[in-house]
């Protein structure tokens, strides 16, 4: 045995053995810890643990592996004498409880309660966190997007009140002028400082819109208030804001009828442009065409642009409102007389719904001037007047 062993250690320190070789020399091992070993072989063997370290090393390992060895068969014994320790405790009625449970059983029976307290807090922590977040966090894209919206809206109207504003401003700061080309056109005076004027309906009829314009070239815009075909009477309304009140009218309307051969002159807006016209002539006829008893005859000069003037007395009084001529023959002019104007301004009273007032000034303020002061007080109060 010993010649074997020795043989088996030299093979393997030649590093030339086999799986029977390793077997004899843990069993070398093995004797050489039990002291099993016989005095010459020990000696050999622990010379050789000095001189080789895989051997010295081997021996070692299996020596705490033994070790290892004889601690789990304590263990083992020890529950095993436990359990009969408690097997006969139970058999002898000593205690009534079986085997004691696994310790993290116990535990989390014990502490169960407060896991799930504490839990429950870390959920309501987690949500508080979430919610937070939420809040605080950028919205969705549909939402920003539903703002932005909104924003559009406002810069949307926000833009629509400026281009109101601004058209305002202009309205007032600049005098307005149609851009289209006028129909016709004729002349128009005040009957009412407030607005009020008095024109040839042939003139406004079926207009799409009517302004006016004063000597100093100001457009104004009008409504059309009354109207008759007949009596050729158009009574019209300034209804522009940049307008601006006359106080007193210089002249005033003649009731009465006018005398034949009285004279009388007019002013009006023939050309296509601000500048008035004068002209002076003489009551012709206290009738007009075929015997018209609301119109007169007229010996004056008139072109078109005249219709819708007026005709004064040397009192600056109107006497009637010029409407027309006679083609067959030369200078014989028509006017409409100013008690139509009354009758005007009665039928415009009659209307309930009407809360226009015209209140007329009597009498003439420039009875007793010249001619030229006359139509320095007149002018102010001549519009021409364009049809669209």
């Amino acid at each position: 045995m010993f010649n074997a062993v020795k043989e088996a250690i030299l093979c393997r320190l030649q590093k030339q053995y086999t799986v029977m070789e390793e077997m004899q020399l843990l069993d070398a091992v093995e004797r050489y810890l039990a002291n099993e070993m016989p005095a010459e072989e020990r000696n050999f063997f622990e010379q050789l643990r000095k001189t080789n370290p895989e051997v010295d090393q081997m021996v070692v390992e299996h020596s705490m592996f033994l070790q290892q060895m004889d601690r789990f068969s304590d263990w083992k014994q020890y529950r095993s004498t436990l359990n009969e320790v408690h097997s006969h405790l139970v058999d002898t009625g000593s205690i009534k409880d079986k085997a004691p449970k696994a310790t993290i059983v116990q535990l989390w029976k014990k502490y169960q309660r407060v896991v799930a307290v504490a839990a429950s807090i870390a959920g309501i922590t987690a949500l508080t966190i979430s919610a937070i977040v939420y809040y605080f966090a950028p919205k969705p894209v549909s939402e920003i997007r539903l703002l932005s919206q909104e924003l559009d809206k406002v810069k949307i109207s926000q833009q629509r009140t400026d281009q109101k504003v601004n058209t305002a401003l202009m309205e007032k700061s600049a005098p307005y002028r149609p851009v289209a080309n006028p129909k016709s056109g004729g002349t128009g005076f005040l009957i009412d400082g407030k607005g009020y004027l008095v024109t040839s309906a042939h003139i406004v009829a079926d207009a799409d819109s009517v302004y006016i314009q004063n000597i100093k070239g100001d457009y104004f815009k009008v409504s059309t208030l009354y109207i008759n075909k007949l009596t050729d009477i158009a009574v019209l309304k300034i209804v522009d804001s940049r307008y601006q009140p006359v106080k007193s009218l210089p002249y005033a309307l003649q009731k009465n009828t006018a005398d034949l051969g009285e004279e009388v002159f007019t002013m009006g807006f023939p050309r296509p442009s601000s500048e008035i016209v004068y002209n002076k002539g003489y009551l012709s006829a206290k009738t007009g065409y075929n015997g018209d008893t609301t119109t007169y005859q007229l010996a004056i000069s008139a072109n078109p642009g005249n219709s819708g003037g007026p005709i004064f007395n040397h009192s600056g009084e109107v006497i009637g409102i010029l409407s027309g001529k006679q083609t067959t023959a030369e200078g014989v002019i028509f006017s409409s007389r100013t008690k139509n104007i009354f009758t005007a301004l009665h039928e415009i009273r009659k209307d309930s719904t009407n809360e226009d007032r015209i209140k007329l000034l009597l009498p003439s303020s420039i009875k007793g001037l010249d001619r030229v002061q006359q139509i320095k007080k007149i002018e102010d109060c001549m519009f021409m007047v364009i049809r669209y």
